[in-house]
């Protein structure tokens, strides 16, 4: 893939590899884009056809090496038939059968690690260039539980039955832990996830508020990096390596234990996290209090009260964020009125529990926004002022909260403004029709709604067109020119 190459690698004894802006960036601008070096089933899969990555029942295999696949198209695509089919059909490895097709197959787990050696051997140069020096860290994770595990069912397994005992072991565990490490999610066409291996995304330094945004195009997994906020000549380039939204305590400690280091950054280093207040609780001991971390840098350190004696601990707050987290996840799959009516139940639960910007109100307050308008019964004309007012009361809630840690051309605030712009197009409306506002002071909101809208269109025009959000994009910009150019007839005829 051809693409300018708008950053440059630097190197120092703390950090490591890093990146700098090699001009000054504006928000949208390109920085660079590459195609994975490899890319297959995550680890901890189902079965999935080894073609297209669809979850596989594993009543149809390949003819070659009767492992998993959808059918012949499937079977022919080169990603698999000049990776593993070829390693499996000559090995006489077949794949065993499984008794549920929807549970975590082990077997799955060398797939991925055996495309990247795979991968190595057709372009040694992109392996010695781009890959070899990323991190593994195979001296802390020969300590961890997970380092036997690849002994058995990757490094053994390919050692063993599949005949490639030309990959030594320390490389194979090099090869597990790159990917543990530096691997991305993306997403196929059909919506399925993979992992990809990105060398050039892998360099730029994690920041809990990042810099630039990511984005990859479900057709060849190429990945797109743009700048999201103006950055300098030589400014550090951050990507962020975990969930935007968790709290402070939950970031450092999934950095911790995935990535093997512990995040410094502003943000978790302040005990509001940047004024959002998103690790925070309310105190049930006075009226006004907040409970915060007497330092945000510890797993176990006292959390204690702005207003009276009150403490707890870092310990019993983590507690208290795997039991939500646990409820929201229960009804991470729900749409429709239910989905609705029980993520409002989970905020109307713990609102007395968490300040009003905790990451989890705002996890249940993005789900919401997107939600309202959509649902059976909640699409967006159906709504009643109070449930439009509702919608733009949430998404004004996370849009204060994105200004700070997803600030700039962030994919979450292009979608958040383009759910704002319908309420507040139709409150106008009624307002205006209801008589409680003028022409003038409707034309004024109205054109407060289009722009709204416009700034959406400004950021999601950067996602691939293929992806979910390119497609919302081009919806976006098609709602935008037409608003635009109707606008006078949907002043006269409201």
């Amino acid at each position: 893939m051809a693409s300018e190459v708008l950053f440059t690698i630097k190197k120092n004894d703390q950090v490591g590899r890093y990146a700098v802006a090699s001009r000054a960036l504006k928000p949208g601008d390109l920085i660079f884009s590459e195609q994975p070096f490899a890319y297959g089933p995550k680890s901890d899969t189902p079965p999935v056809c080894l073609g297209c990555s669809a979850p596989a029942d594993c009543s149809t295999l390949c003819s070659q090496c009767l492992w998993p696949v959808c059918g012949p198209e499937c079977e022919g695509l080169p990603i698999h038939r000049e990776n593993e089919c070829a390693v499996f059909a000559k090995a006489g490895v077949k794949f065993q059968p499984v008794n549920d097709s929807a549970a975590v197959c082990l077997q799955y787990e060398c797939i991925t690690p055996l495309r990247v050696l795979l991968a190595k051997e057709k372009d040694l140069k992109r392996w010695q260039e781009e890959v070899e020096m990323m991190e593994a860290h195979n001296d802390i994770r020969k300590k961890r539980p997970l380092w036997q595990f690849n002994q058995t069912n990757v490094v053994g397994y390919l050692r063993g039955p599949c005949k490639l005992d030309r990959f030594p072991e320390e490389l194979i565990h090099t090869v597990c832990g790159i990917l543990e490490i530096n691997a991305f999610e993306a997403r196929t066409t059909a919506g399925h996830f993979i992992r990809c291996l990105y060398p050039k995304l892998a360099i730029l330094s994690h920041n809990c508020v990042s810099n630039v945004h990511h984005s990859v195009s479900p057709d060849d997994f190429a990945v797109y990096v743009r700048a999201v906020v103006d950055t300098p000549e030589n400014g550090e380039l951050f990507s962020s390596y975990t969930y935007s939204l968790w709290p402070t305590l939950v970031r450092r400690d999934y950095l911790k234990e995935s990535k093997y280091f512990e995040c410094k950054c502003p943000r978790c280093q302040d005990k509001t996290e940047l004024g959002t207040h998103m690790g925070s609780l309310k105190c049930s001991k006075c009226d006004n209090g907040v409970i915060l971390s007497t330092d945000p840098l510890s797993f176990t350190c006292d959390w204690k009260c702005t207003h009276c004696d009150f403490k707890t601990n870092a310990v019993a707050v983590k507690k208290v964020y795997d039991t939500v987290q646990a409820e929201i996840d229960a009804v991470e799959m729900l749409g429709g009125p239910e989905g609705i009516e029980q993520r409002e139940a989970i905020f109307r639960k713990y609102r007395s529990v968490f300040h009003p910007k905790n990451a989890y109100m705002t996890i249940v307050r993005s789900a919401l926004t997107q939600l309202y308008g959509r649902a059976d019964g909640y699409t967006i004309e159906d709504l009643p002022d109070l449930l439009l007012e509702r919608k733009v009361e949430l998404c004004n809630q996370l849009m204060e909260v994105l200004d700070v840690i997803e600030p700039g051309f962030s994919r979450i605030r292009g979608i958040t403004l383009y759910e704002l712009h319908a309420p507040l197009m139709i409150l106008a409306r009624n307002l205006y029709t209801s008589g409680a506002i003028s022409k003038d002071e409707f034309r004024k909101k109205l054109q407060e709604a289009i722009d709204t809208l416009g700034k959406s269109v400004e950021i999601l025009k950067n996602e691939v067109p293929d992806s979910n959000e390119g497609q919302l994009g081009l919806m976006a910009q098609q709602a935008y020119e037409s608003l635009n150019q109707n606008f006078e007839v949907l002043i006269e005829t409201a």
